[in-house]
């Protein structure tokens, strides 16, 4: 089972912080689990269009989309970070 979180705008736009997955056979890695979420969850797409507007992490690392995901892992996805 995938725990995945969305944090500040992120979880704004998609309207929820927490949801669980059971990994899908077809998902291997982060750019498939957004194309999975994205069926599931079309309104994701706004968030999901620009990845300039999003980071990931798996159990706690930035990662990119070509990370591999196993059952367990802790996906969390959240605006970059701004200083001012």
């Amino acid at each position: 089972m995938l725990t995945i979180h969305y944090f500040a705008s992120v979880r704004e736009a998609v309207k929820r912080s927490k949801e669980k997955l059971e990994l899908p056979e077809n998902v291997a890695n982060i750019g498939d689990l957004i194309e999975h979420l994205l069926l599931l969850h079309p309104h994701f797409e706004a968030i999901f269009q620009d990845d300039r507007k999003i980071l990931i992490a798996v159990n706690q690392t930035v990662v990119d989309k070509t990370q591999a995901l196993d059952p367990g892992d802790e996906i969390a996805f959240f605006p970059p970070m701004t200083g001012g």
